[in-house]
């Protein structure tokens, strides 16, 4: 594989992998993380759900035009939009954590079938969060590295993926948010 490889690519090889691995390990680790367990005074962030719920329709949304920018050949677009997607993306994950680390998780209210159908929901849209980074990160570097032809064939998988953690994102955030206290 490394023979297939360039130097753009080998040079974020040990990144993605290293990035791929913290990012769930430090989400999962902050999740738990209560600051008041530590003494540190900080009023639940109740404000932050709909703004990150917002982010993750926004990036939704960006993902499409990234998509119909680049079917119309328009690269440098598709580009800023890419990058903006990944920007939103980070943006998503800080403000995800701050909100946990300074309030208590907000239990799923719902019953009988809404209740399987939401965690059916968070179910798959945790563990493709976590399975969409390192798909994100190569498909950027491929770009970066100027592979288009290998940055086209994984962007076939990675759109949908992002895709759906981003749209279910949201939908989560609609089904849970009448159960925040």
């Amino acid at each position: 594989m490394a023979n297939d490889l360039n130097a753009v690519e080998l040079k974020y090889r040990k990144w993605i992998i290293i990035l791929s691995i913290a990012i769930p390990l430090v989400v999962a680790i902050l999740f738990g993380i209560k600051l008041k367990d530590f003494g540190i005074d900080v009023a639940p962030l109740t404000f932050l759900p709909p703004i990150y719920a917002t982010v993750n329709g926004f990036t939704a949304v960006l993902l499409i035009a990234g998509v119909l920018a680049i079917k119309n050949g328009k690269r440098k677009l598709h580009e800023n939009i890419m990058k903006t997607a990944i920007g939103c993306s980070v943006a998503f994950l800080l403000m995800y954590v701050a909100y946990h680390m300074t309030a208590d998780s907000t239990k799923f209210g719902g019953e009988g079938t809404l209740k399987y159908l939401y965690y059916f929901i968070l179910l798959t849209h945790i563990v493709l969060s976590i399975v969409v980074i390192p798909f994100v990160l190569i498909t950027y570097v491929r770009a970066l590295a100027q592979r288009f032809d290998k940055h086209k064939k994984l962007a076939r998988i990675t759109f949908p993926l992002w895709l759906y953690v981003a749209v279910t994102g949201v939908l989560v955030y609609l089904m849970i948010s009448p159960y925040y206290v």
